[in-house]
């Protein structure tokens, strides 16, 4: 046998060895496969600052041609992705509307107001989605005492609001409005290939009519590190510039872009498993005594659903679900979260469920 066989039959066989918990706290903790591995320790690499690696360019051109946008860059987060965006479309002392539960307000370290010297101006949208109504009653009126409006952000799916997908009508109604008004419109698309799945569409349809899209590679597509941005090449080549300003230009990054070119190429297809197992965990919640949950509203993999009716706060609910191998956290005092991936079976989500229903008896 030869010495890769012999390495991937090892991967393939760590693999299969019990896990000691089912981890249902994101879809950021699934492993590599078994092939992503194999093609990060014989990637070909260069320098990518220089802009010399070959596999990070392939990279860069492959998720350009997907979205169907003149460019992309490998970014190490999502978080990073989001925030390099939003200071290429921004000036300091601007305004962003977006969704009060918006990842990039709540998730990630007050960043938009540390580096792009912005606030947000937030609206309530049932089930995380906003209209252009709502949002035009907040766009600043042009007086010079008001914080203006710089850009509008949105999210597919969303990350606080139980995976939910944002309707493409009222997206490109949004695009089309700002743009008149000559205001840019960044999508924050971290699950936006579980969008896409869920929606029947492809993510370049999705994608069309927004300045600029952020999404993740190291989540339902199981990369070990890495997000992307697409747009225009003008963005992108602005987007390089607060990329290295933040920290985030790398050496020999075709390390992780093999893996994420394998992500991007094979992982959609399965997505829809992820789905599948969350409708099952969400069907089997609503049945269980003290929890609340519309199952019907859960098309992705992100379950939220509240425990008030149970007596317990989500820390207490948490603590409990783990001394029973289950790992989970809360978004609020009431609120819990699932969030299934590659490395959660139909067989546990079966486990969980026989958990849940020992915790709220």
């Amino acid at each position: 046998m030869s010495t890769n066989l012999v390495e991937a039959e090892a991967v393939r066989t760590e693999q299969r060895k019990p896990r000691a918990s089912i981890d249902l706290r994101s879809d950021t903790v699934t492993q590599p496969t078994a092939e992503m591995r194999r093609a990060m320790a014989e990637a070909e690499v260069a320098d990518d600052v220089y802009g010399e690696d070959p596999t990070m360019n392939r990279l860069h051109e492959r998720a350009a041609q997907i979205f169907q946008k003149e460019a992309a860059i490998f970014v190490p987060s999502g978080t990073m992705g989001n925030q390099v965006a939003i200071r290429c479309h921004t000036q300091h002392g601007q305004e962003i509307i977006c969704e009060e539960r918006a990842h990039f307000i709540n998730l990630e370290s007050a960043t938009v107001a540390a580096f792009s010297g912005c606030q947000p101006r937030t609206i309530y949208g049932e089930d995380g989605v906003i209209t252009w109504a709502q949002i035009k009653q907040k766009i600043a009126p042009p007086a010079y005492y008001r914080a203006q409006t710089g850009l509008i952000e949105l999210e597919n799916t969303g990350s606080l609001t139980g995976g939910t997908v944002f309707p493409q009508d009222v997206a490109d109604e949004i695009c089309d409005s700002a743009h008149e008004m000559g205001l840019p419109v960044h999508l924050d698309g971290a699950r936006i290939f579980n969008a896409a799945t869920a929606m029947g569409k492809p993510v370049a349809e999705i994608a069309r009519k927004f300045d600029s899209v952020m999404f993740c590679l190291s989540k339902g597509l199981c990369a070990p590190v890495g997000s992307m941005l697409v747009g225009s090449k003008a963005f992108i080549d602005r987007a390089r510039v607060f990329r290295k300003a933040m920290g985030g230009g790398m050496r020999q990054s075709g390390v992780l872009g093999a893996a994420g070119l394998i992500a991007l190429e094979k992982m959609p297809a399965r997505l829809q498993e992820d789905h599948d197992n969350a409708r099952l965990l969400a069907e089997g919640l609503a049945e269980i005594r003290g929890i609340k949950i519309d199952a019907k509203k859960v098309r992705t993999n992100i379950l939220v659903f509240s425990i008030v009716g149970t007596g317990m706060d989500t820390a207490e609910f948490s603590r409990k679900l783990g001394d029973k191998k289950v790992l989970a956290a809360g978004i609020d005092h009431e609120q819990m979260r699932f969030v299934t991936h590659n490395d959660v079976s139909r067989e546990d989500c079966g486990k969980v469920l026989e958990v849940v229903r020992g915790i709220c008896v």
